[in-house]
């Protein structure tokens, strides 16, 4: 065992084993949950997760475990769970006071509540914080330089905790003590990014999806303002940052999810037997929900969620085409 601290993280999918794996990067010991068993194993056994990251060979010093009773006593806990499972997995962690830090992105289903709420609800005794930012698992995993805004509720207290245990030559965190506009940022871009799928599959071409990304934009500061979310945050990494790469590249779930709507399959088609989860997919129909209740203009947002309701693709752009000409308002307005 290494004469570091030891660091937990709860989910191994690609996002969890690439964290792990950036952690362990300087010999540090660290603690793996994963839902699988034959995930655990392969870990364990041949240093490899072959069902979620099979490119990366896996540091020793990574274990893999299906108990959350072996992270109790850890003071740092990656949350790296599906956005819809977070509060039911961190509801069976044993309570101890620590620092969970939130890399799962979206809105809860059914309720709306954004993670944060989530986990102070199962996880009251623990201080929050929240990682996002422009993050393909696969570059992380790979010691590529990868940058991300840390959002931490305990204020700079809690970054001189965290920051130099999560901090490593290619993994760059940057301070912020905006929780809510870190998960916003994150949350929307998933939208958004399928949105950018579709233009893809449909072969609108590259004007068409810039247009896009830079609408979209607007359309996440303007829900981000009404929740009180700071224009910096996101305008930042964990807002137009995170937007402009999971809006460019089918490595992206959520614009290949969108990139296959595009081109003509259906919502059921594009989302069966992947055991990768595309979040935009549940966080569209909740995030335009809300969009409607608090009045707030997101008209692509809404266009995703008929989209993944069933409407078809290329009616779905022919609508968003025939809304009334207007000025080119300031996006925080």
């Amino acid at each position: 065992m290494s004469d570091k601290q030891t660091i937990g993280v709860i989910g191994a999918g690609a996002w969890g084993t690439a964290l792990a794996q950036m952690l362990a990067s300087d010999g540090r010991d660290v603690v793996l949950w994963a839902y699988e068993p034959e995930v655990v194993q392969a870990i364990n056994a041949e240093h490899r997760n072959p069902l979620y990251l099979p490119s990366a060979t896996l540091a020793p010093t990574i274990r893999a475990t299906g108990e959350l009773a072996d992270l109790a006593r850890l003071d740092i806990v990656l949350v790296v769970t599906p956005a819809q499972v977070l509060g039911r997995v961190l509801s069976g962690l044993p309570a101890h006071p620590r620092d969970l830090v939130l890399c799962s992105k979206g809105i809860e289903a059914g309720t709306g509540r954004m993670m944060f709420d989530v986990a102070a609800e199962a996880a009251p005794e623990s201080e929050i914080a929240v990682l996002s930012g422009p993050t393909f698992a696969h570059e992380v995993a790979a010691g590529l330089p990868t940058a991300v805004t840390l959002a931490c509720d305990g204020g700079r207290e809690q970054w001189e905790r965290l920051a130099p245990a999560l901090a490593r030559p290619t993994f760059r965190p940057y301070y912020s003590d905006d929780v809510i506009g870190a998960e916003i940022g994150g949350a929307v871009k998933n939208v958004l990014a399928i949105a950018c799928g579709v233009v893809d599959g449909l072969g609108l071409g590259q004007n068409a999806r810039a247009a896009l990304i830079t609408r979209g934009f607007a359309e996440m500061a303007r829900f981000g303002a009404v929740y009180g979310a700071s224009f910096d945050s996101i305008a930042g990494l964990c807002g137009l940052g995170d937007l402009v790469l999971t809006c460019s590249s089918t490595s992206s779930r959520n614009f290949s999810l969108g990139r296959a709507l595009g081109q003509g399959m259906s919502a059921a088609e594009a989302l069966a037997d992947k055991r990768t989860v595309a979040e935009g997919a549940h966080t569209a129909p909740v995030l335009a929900g809300l969009a409607r209740e608090k009045g707030i203009d997101m008209p692509i947002t809404l266009a995703v969620a008929d989209l993944l309701a069933g409407t078809p693709a290329a009616d779905v752009v022919q609508t968003l085409l025939a809304r009334p000409l207007k000025a080119e308002r300031d996006a925080r307005a």
